[in-house]
């Protein structure tokens, strides 16, 4: 055998080393690859909503509300009224019993979302969830019909969470039912948020309703994590000293059953003006502004 025929030979033994190699290297690929298309459902379940399909999901929850009857909204607004008295009541309690400390307000107002859980994890209807809720359907489709609808909605929950807290701040301020350091807590609390003007309510509330319309469009995305979103949210309105409707509401009536203040500055002073600001803030900026965001979106699906 001559020389030529020897790297001949060599070649040949080389390239099928080569051969073996790839194959080897393909195996490994496709092995791979069988891992990723494995893991591709984990990496669906994971990846963020977009802005379009949160839009989506509100919009479909908040028709399903305009489409519920009267008992339903009535019944269930009553329930969140009261339930929300327990975020003054649960602030109350942790400021009768904390030190008179700089650090202190950082601490009880952690107390006002005790009511927003209830409320919110129950799914009791809040007259502030559906300034974003219940109109998103309606933005989206237009229309007298939908103002009517849309108007019937609130009213009827409005109506019903002012109720419920007006029995809340009548049986905790009648009853006799609080201890004498967490009712004067209570009363410094509803005094403290009636110190504002009607001016200062209004843009407290502005702020208020934009959280709470935040706090409304991450719950799609919460998974599972709806206890801290709504902590957090609810929290900064406490500490912040902004104004919600429903829930200073509970506190202004409470003042008015201990005769601190009159029906005018609860409605003049208080309710009106921060009732004004919520829906500003919730609906004519943040609903506006999340539509505005996904429009061109949903028009290309469409």
């Amino acid at each position: 055998m001559n020389e030529n025929e020897v790297a001949e030979m060599q070649d040949e033994a080389g390239e099928k080393k080569d051969a073996v190699d790839t194959v080897r290297e393909m195996n490994d690929e496709t092995k791979s690859s069988r891992l990723e298309r494995g893991e591709e459902e984990k990496a669906r379940e994971r990846s963020r909503l977009r802005a379009a399909a949160v839009f989506e999901i509100i919009r479909r929850e908040g028709q399903g509300e305009l489409a519920r009857g009267f008992p339903a909204l009535w019944w269930s607004g009553l329930a969140a009224g009261l339930s929300i008295g327990f975020s003054v009541l649960a602030e109350a309690f942790l400021a009768a019993h904390l030190p008179d400390e700089p650090w202190k307000p950082l601490v009880d107002n952690l107390g006002y979302s005790v009511g927003f859980l209830i409320v919110i994890l129950g799914r009791q209807q809040l007259f502030t969830e559906n300034t974003l809720t219940a109109v998103l359907p309606f933005i989206s489709r237009g229309g007298h019909v939908w103002w009517l609808v849309l108007l019937r909605l609130w009213g009827i929950v409005l109506a019903a969470n002012l109720i419920g807290c007006m029995i809340f701040a009548y049986f905790i301020s009648q009853s006799g039912v609080l201890p004498p350091e967490v009712a004067r807590a209570v009363t410094e609390i509803g005094e403290h948020m009636m110190t504002n003007t009607p001016s200062e309510m209004f843009l407290k509330g502005i702020v208020a309703g934009w959280l709470i319309a935040a706090l409304v469009w991450m719950m799609p995305s919460a998974e599972g994590s709806e206890f801290w979103i709504i902590t957090l949210m609810t929290y900064l309105i406490a500490l912040g000293d902004f104004t919600h409707v429903i829930a200073g509401s509970a506190e202004a009536f409470y003042l008015f059953f201990e005769g601190r203040v009159g029906l005018a500055d609860v409605f003049g002073g208080f309710l009106l003006p921060t009732l004004a600001g919520n829906v500003f803030g919730g609906t004519v900026l943040f609903a506006v502004v999340a539509y505005a965001q996904v429009r061109e979106e949903i028009a290309k699906e469409r």
